[in-house]
């Protein structure tokens, strides 16, 4: 920005691609950080360790989880703000209130832009505590990875109880069924009796048929 206007200034950076954004978008470095780099800011990244300088967080110290290139703000683990619901969800962050305490060192095009105006001695510093680093990043996946499958297995052995106990439940229906069945057929001695009456009266009525065709059959051979 070569213009010493304000409303030029603003414009432009109000106004920036994505590319030039992520440049603005930078926090000092602690006394520490300012020695060994020999720069006082540099653009933030996720997974930067920041401390929060001013606001009702202030002195609070954790990673960076989020930064919206867009918007110019960040987020940081811990720091929210509670809805009227009562859901809680992270309070962006102005990048100037931030102050780094730690770099994130596991990019290797950040590696290389440290080390362009700093000592031989640095250089291996900063190799190293990339490395170091890297190792920290992989073991955490892998616990991540493991405590994710250790839950699909816990979910996997509730479903299969789950279904066992289903089967369980519908199996004594079927011989409840059967009993109440029997239990009927013993209760009801009525239908027992009906049916017994049924049968007895069968044979009569066989008897009676008989009878009529014998008596026409007589006045046949009469006539």
């Amino acid at each position: 920005m070569k213009s010493i206007k304000a409303r030029k200034q603003r414009k432009s950076f109000f106004n920036a691609p994505l590319h030039k954004r992520q440049n603005n978008i930078s926090s000092h470095l602690e006394e520490n950080l300012l020695m060994k780099y020999d720069r006082r800011s540099v653009p933030l990244i996720t997974g930067d360790t920041v401390k929060v300088m001013r606001g009702i967080y202030k002195g609070h110290e954790s990673k960076v989880a989020t930064i919206h290139v867009k918007k110019y703000r960040v987020e940081v683990e811990g720091v929210t703000i509670t809805k009227a619901d009562g859901k809680k969800i992270a309070k962006p962050v102005h990048p100037s209130n931030l102050l780094i305490t730690k770099l994130n060192l596991t990019d290797k095009w950040r590696r290389n832009n440290l080390e362009k105006k700093v000592s031989a001695e640095t250089k291996k510093d900063i190799e190293a505590e990339g490395k170091q680093q890297l190792i920290e990043l992989e073991k955490e996946r892998k616990q991540e990875e493991a405590r994710l499958a250790a839950e699909k297995k816990a979910e996997k052995e509730e479903d299969e109880e789950v279904v066992e106990e289903e089967d369980i439940k519908e199996e004594p229906t079927v011989v409840d069924k059967k009993i109440d069945s029997k239990i009927k057929t013993e209760d009801s001695p009525e239908l027992d009796d009906a049916s017994d009456s049924n049968k007895k009266k069968t044979p009569q009525t066989k008897n009676k048929s008989e009878g009529k065709k014998k008596k026409e059959d007589d006045k046949e051979e009469t006539s």
